[in-house]
């Protein structure tokens, strides 16, 4: 096995080509269920003036809500990292800067009357020209992830542990300039890394979940009473404890994918995973109509009630606007156009490592 994990990869992922891998699926839907439960509790809690019951699940996640999301998105990098500098661009460069661009334009289309409104049409456009260099809203993970790639791929021939740790020692340091793109660069950075250079030790991971659920069980139960605990007394942003806390969450939710893939459970979190990125484009603006809908009717009291509603239509909803799209037509709102290609699109289905 080379030191990333290369070889490992390949020989797990050959043997179902051109299927999927079940438990990076699971996975993959549990990060963006989280992340879409995030956004809507946090703002439903924000125009309520109050927390709910959901508010506890929502800190309980924050120390590896992200992590895992970022270290699975680098773990199939090692099989393409060694494409030519073209390929690899438009696949992990422009294929995400397509759907930044677009889906920050449509954002801004939704959002630029109440921006105007409160500061008029000038400062709405400067403020879109802005969101170039500081990523708007929900969308920065998509804005970051190509700087990722790119940052891998020109660091290939350096020492690996060296790479990794300056990046642990950057998400330790809690830089905080102000700026999200150097911010949330210097935290995540490391956890993405891990995903590209221990790929190997987290299939092997999977592979002892599956092969031994109950302890798997046992070590999931320990764990969510360590991340439980230091989130509960505050110092779960510690220096090296946030960094632990990332990684072992990252673990957990490998695990937790790999139970789910093993006995076929909530398949809806499978297709949610294989789907990640249409409801990370669209979950803005069914979370944000419902949103608006329940705190303004009054209907319902309880602000926990509101948030898991508003959860279940942020995701939902997006995956209705995915198939309202497509059979409208409209699929370059979630497929990348050919005229927006710069290398030849390859014949035959995808790995899950492709984009």
């Amino acid at each position: 096995m080379t030191v990333n994990g290369t070889f490992a990869i390949t020989e797990r992922i050959a043997p179902s080509a051109p299927g999927r891998v079940e438990w990076v699926d699971y996975a993959k839907g549990i990060c963006i269920v989280m992340v879409v439960m995030m956004h809507s509790v946090l703002g439903v809690e924000l125009a309520a003036g109050q927390t709910g019951f959901m508010h506890p699940l929502v800190a309980f996640a924050k120390p590896f809500r992200m992590p895992d999301f970022f270290l699975i998105s680098g773990l199939f990098l090692s099989i393409v990292i060694d494409r030519d500098w073209r390929t690899y661009l438009d696949r992990k460069v422009v294929h995400f800067a397509y759907f930044y661009v677009l889906w920050i334009t449509i954002q801004f289309c939704f959002k630029a009357p109440g921006f105007a409104a409160e500061m008029g049409w000038t400062r709405v456009g400067l403020l879109y020209l802005e969101s170039f260099i500081e990523p708007f809203g929900t969308l920065w993970f998509i804005y970051l992830l190509p700087v990722f790639f790119v940052v891998t791929k020109a660091t290939r021939r350096m020492p690996p542990l060296a790479i990794w740790g300056v990046a642990a020692v950057l998400e330790m340091a809690h830089v905080a300039t102000g700026w999200t793109a150097i911010d949330e660069f210097c935290a995540r950075f490391v956890y993405f890394y891990s995903g590209y250079l221990f790929a190997g030790y987290v299939f092997a991971l999977s592979d002892r979940a599956r092969a031994r659920p109950g302890l798997a069980l046992a070590a999931l139960a320990l764990w969510a009473l360590i991340d439980g605990g230091l989130v509960a007394s505050g110092s779960s942003e510690w220096p090296l404890v946030s960094l632990g806390l990332g990684l072992m969450g990252a673990s957990a939710v490998v695990t937790s994918g790999t139970l789910l893939a093993r006995m076929h459970w909530l398949n809806f979190l499978r297709f949610c995973g294989e789907h990640s990125i249409v409801i990370y484009l669209a979950f803005f603006l069914p979370m944000a109509a419902s949103r608006t809908l329940l705190v303004h009717a009054g209907l319902i009291r309880d602000i926990g009630i509101m948030s898991l509603i508003v959860t279940i239509v942020g995701v939902i909803g997006a995956l209705a606007l995915w198939r309202i799209a497509l059979l409208a037509g409209a699929n370059f709102l979630f497929e990348r156009p050919a005229a927006f290609w710069i290398a030849p699109k390859k014949a035959g289905p995808a790995l899950q490592a492709a984009e």
